[in-house]
């Protein structure tokens, strides 16, 4: 029987990338958000996990629930966004298309529509390879990889996170379940986008993801689901946190009594607020 061994929110900021860049001015401006994945990958496999299930808020799906359900995917990465914030960045990781075939599978079962795709030039986000190349650096673990649907509903993403944690422990992989997200995600104009590089777009945003951190330190995870639908609505959140809310679909929702741990600090980044947050289980 398989089991989620560690469940947490994580960034994927592109200036983690020109972080690592050596010999360039952005050289380290991230290394709070690097020690924060790096400490994630070693509890994953200090928990014995062996399988990244990335829900990935950078492959946006318009129609149904998508994952990658390739055997092994390999390739070199510049982002159409921002290709001047990441370009070169070779990944080859093994799927874990068993998995995927089972998310699918239960998802269907809860009359949604998933697919499961094992296509030769389907290949990762830097939603899941930033992280990725942090966390799983050696590629030991098992990387699958899962879209958020950008029309979907609240109720429909909080399902599929239950279909997850359904799948995942009808497999045999210990599984380490990620989303991959912002807090906060209201980008600034292009005129005053790069005086933004680290700071929020406004200070309402930044009060609210405070708050947020607050409460799933405290486990007050009552009233952040009761909170939630508003805080992506006015915080503008990254693909209507569909990472966020299928996550905690996964962890129970309203029945999960665990609390978030902020490893690392918060941080803004291009008007956005970010963190890596374990969640007990």
């Amino acid at each position: 029987m398989g089991s989620i061994v560690l469940a947490a929110k994580i960034t994927h900021v592109p200036s983690i990338w020109l972080s690592l860049q050596t010999g360039t001015k952005h050289e380290g401006i991230r290394q709070n958000a690097v020690d924060g994945l790096t400490e994630l990958g070693r509890r994953a496999r200090e928990r014995g996990a062996d399988t990244f299930l990335v829900m990935d808020v950078h492959w946006q799906n318009n129609a149904g629930f998508h994952l990658n359900a390739r055997e092994r995917i390999a390739g070199s990465y510049a982002s159409h966004e921002l290709p001047h914030f990441i370009s070169g960045l070779g990944y080859d990781y093994r799927g874990a298309p068993d998995l995927a075939g089972l998310a699918a599978a239960e998802i269907r079962a809860s009359g949604l529509k998933a697919l499961a795709h094992d296509v030769p030039d389907l290949g990762f986000e830097y939603g899941t390879l930033v992280p990725m190349h942090l966390m799983n650096p050696g590629g030991d673990l098992a990387v699958l990889s899962m879209g958020v649907n950008i029309y979907s509903s609240l109720e429909e993403q909080r399902e599929v996170g239950r279909a997850l944690r359904r799948a995942i422990e009808a497999s045999d992989r210990r599984v380490a379940l990620l989303a991959s997200g912002s807090l906060s995600h209201e980008f600034p104009s292009n005129a005053i986008s790069e005086t933004k590089l680290n700071a929020h777009t406004n200070e309402f945003n930044r009060q609210v993801d405070l708050r947020v951190l607050e409460l799933w330190r405290e486990g007050r995870m009552t009233e952040f689901l009761a909170m939630l639908p508003e805080y992506a609505r006015r915080c503008h959140g990254e693909a209507g946190m569909g990472d966020t809310i299928m996550l905690f679909g996964a962890l129970g929702w309203e029945d999960y009594r665990g609390r978030g741990e902020l490893v690392g600090d918060f941080f803004s980044s291009t008007g956005t607020g970010q963190a890596n947050v374990d969640f007990s289980l």
